[in-house]
């Protein structure tokens, strides 16, 4: 164990976020998500909630103020019903450590699923709430 590192980071997990570069993106995915079937780099979580996570990677994550949307949620298929406290948390981690970040952008289902292709890795959380998929974006720091 490491001096000032949530005990919520696996190794690898660590270890892949150090890796990142400016521009890469991670998914962190809830636990519905396809992550072996859009990416080669899946990280397993399981247990974690993503609000948790968000509250362990903001500290050491600066997110890309060169970009418009360095935060994207799935937005959540017509005719279903979000459930705002997902993204009430999500934002107040996020606003806890990014006071200034930008508002999350939202993207269709299948958008979302082409984006999390190209993303650096994606972390399989133990997230069970619907649409609680989050991409964040790796700025300078």
């Amino acid at each position: 164990m490491l001096k000032g590192i949530s005990p919520l980071f696996s190794p690898e997990l660590l270890a892949t976020l150090y890796r990142m570069g400016h521009g890469d993106e991670i998914i962190l995915a809830d636990a519905h998500f396809p992550g072996n079937s859009v990416n080669n780099s899946v990280i397993r979580a399981d247990g974690l909630k993503i609000a948790d996570l968000l509250e362990a990677i903001l500290p050491l994550f600066e997110l890309d103020v060169y970009v418009n949307d360095p935060v994207i949620m799935m937005a959540c298929v017509p005719g279903d019903e979000p459930d705002p406290a997902v993204e009430n948390d999500y934002k107040a981690a996020i606003i806890r450590h990014v006071p200034d970040a930008p508002h999350i952008t939202f993207i269709e289902r299948f958008a979302f699923y082409e984006r999390a292709k190209s993303a650096f890795a994606v972390v399989l959380t133990g997230e069970t709430r619907k649409y609680g998929n989050i991409i964040l974006k790796k700025g300078l720091c």
